[in-house]
C-alpha cells in the first residue's frame, strides 16, 4: 500500500511545537514536494531512489530528522558526507520563530537547499514581504528554483549575499565559526541573524544563536541545539582522532563517568566553555567494547573521559582538569541550559566572546578570520 503523503504531512505539521502562524505556513507547503527522488539515508552505502523503495522514501521524508539530498558536493566518496539537505522540521520552525518572521518581513536565506524553508518563509512574509535565498551550488539552486516557482522567492546562485540591499532578518542553514561580514552587512541595524555557530571549526555540535546587529557587532542568546553541515568556505576537513598512538598519563578523575556526562545535556555548554578545544564522543578506541567515551583535543594535547570517571591524556594542556572545572561550575550552578549562554561577536576586531550570566563568567574564543 502506497503511503498517503498528504496525510503524513498533516501529521508532521500537527506535531510541530510552534506558533499557529508558522504551523499554517508549513501546512501550505508539503515537504514531499521539495525532496528530490534521490536521497542519502545512511553515512555509507548507496543512495535511495524513490521509485525503488517508495515506502522507505516516504518514511524518510516524513521523519522528524534532516534528509540528506546531496552528498560529497554531488560527487562520490567512501562516506556520504552531506553537502545539501532538508533540515529537521522542528529545527526549521525554531529558527524561523527566533528570527521573528512576520507579514512584511524582508528575509535573506543563506543556503537554499531544497527550497522548502524558503517556501515556508514566503508564506509567512506574504505579498508585503520579500524572501531572497542564496545557494552556492548551481545544480541545487536550479532545482530549488523550479520547486519555488510561483512563491515569489528569488533564488540566486552565489557564494555571498547580494549587495546594495538590507534585510530585516538573515537565516543561515549552514554552520560557521567565523561569521561572514557580508551576512551582517546585509542586515539592517537591529535586525536578527539566526545561524548555527560553533567555537571550533571541526566541532560536530553547531548550536543555533539568534543575534541582533549593532554596527559591526552582533550578540544574542543560543536558542537550541543544532548539527548543521559547514559553510563550504569554512570546511576544515577531518582531523585525526586526538591522542591515538600517544603515551597516556593518568589524570585527575571526574565526579561523573562518560555515559553520565553525555546524558546530562551539557555537552554543548562545555564546548562553549573550553576555548580552542574540540569535544566529542566516540567508542572506546582501544578496547572494542560498545562503551562510549568523551574525548577532547587541542593541538597536541588530548584527554579521554572513561565510563568509570577516570581520565587519561597527554600534552602540555591539562584538558582533563579544564573539563572537570567546567563541569563543576555547571553542576554548582544547577546545570544551566544552553539558552543561558550568549554569543557576542565583534567582527571588526575579530573578537568572539561567550557569556553565561548564571555562572558569572565569559570565554573568548580564538576564531580565524
Amino acid at each position: 500500500m502506497t503511503a498517503d503523503l498528504d496525510v503524513l504531512h498533516k501529521v508532521l505539521v500537527e506535531r510541530l511545537d510552534t506558533t499557529p502562524a508558522i504551523r499554517d505556513a508549513f501546512a501550505a507547503h508539503p515537504r514531499h514536494r521539495f525532496i528530490p527522488d534521490l536521497v542519502w539515508p545512511d553515512a555509507t552505502g548507496l543512495p535511495l531512489y524513490r521509485t525503488a523503495a517508495p515506502e522507505r522514501w516516504a518514511h524518510l521524508v516524513y521523519s522528524t530528522d534532516a534528509v540528506t539530498t546531496q552528498a560529497n558536493d554531488g560527487g562520490s566518496g567512501p562516506l556520504n558526507e552531506p553537502s545539501s539537505s532538508s533540515s529537521a522540521p522542528q529545527v526549521m520552525a525554531d529558527m524561523i520563530a527566533a528570527a521573528g518572521i512576520d507579514k512584511g518581513t524582508r528575509v535573506l536565506e543563506i543556503g537554499t537547499g531544497t527550497g522548502w524553508n524558503a517556501a515556508i518563509l514566503s508564506e509567512l512574509v506574504g505579498e508585503e514581504g520579500e524572501v531572497t535565498s542564496v545557494e552556492i551550488d548551481p545544480g541545487v539552486a536550479a532545482l530549488a528554483r523550479e520547486r519555488l516557482s510561483g512563491t515569489g522567492v528569488s533564488v540566486r546562485t552565489a557564494a555571498a549575499p547580494p549587495t546594495g540591499g538590507t534585510y530585516d532578518a538573515v537565516i543561515a542553514t549552514c554552520a560557521v565559526t567565523s561569521i561572514p561580514r557580508p551576512w551582517v552587512a546585509a542586515l539592517r541595524e537591529g535586525g536578527t541573524l539566526v545561524l548555527p555557530w560553533s567555537p571550533h571549526p571541526a566541532a560536530h555540535s553547531t548550536p543555533i544563536a539568534a543575534l541582533r546587529r549593532r554596527g559591526a557587532s552582533v550578540s544574542g542568546p543560543f536558542v537550541r541545539e543544532g548539527a548543521f553541515m559547514r559553510d563550504r568556505a569554512q570546511r576544515l576537513g577531518e582531523l585525526p582522532f586526538p591522542g591515538l598512538g600517544q603515551p597516556a598519563a593518568q589524570l585527575a578523575p571526574l565526579p561523573v563517568g562518560s555515559a553520565e556526562l553525555i546524558g546530562s545535556g551539557v555537552m554543548t555548554q562545555l564546548l562553549l566553555m573550553l576555548p580552542g578545544a574540540r569535544l566529542g564522543t566516540g567508542l572506546r578506541p582501544f578496547h572494542g567494547t560498545p562503551d562510549r567515551i568523551v574525548w577532547m583535543g587541542a593541538g597536541p594535547s588530548w584527554a579521554y573521559l572513561w565510563p568509570d570517571g577516570t581520565v587519561t591524556g597527554g600534552g602540555e594542556r591539562d584538558l582533563g582538569e579544564e573539563l572537570a572545572a567546567a563541569y563543576r561550575s555547571l553542576h554548582d550552578a544547577g546545570l544551566p541550559g544552553l539558552e543561558s549562554f550568549v554569543l557576542e561577536a565583534d567582527l571588526e576586531h575579530g573578537v568572539y566572546r561567550v557569556v553565561c550570566e548564571p555562572l558569572g563568567r565569559h570565554w573568548d574564543h580564538p576564531v580565524p578570520a
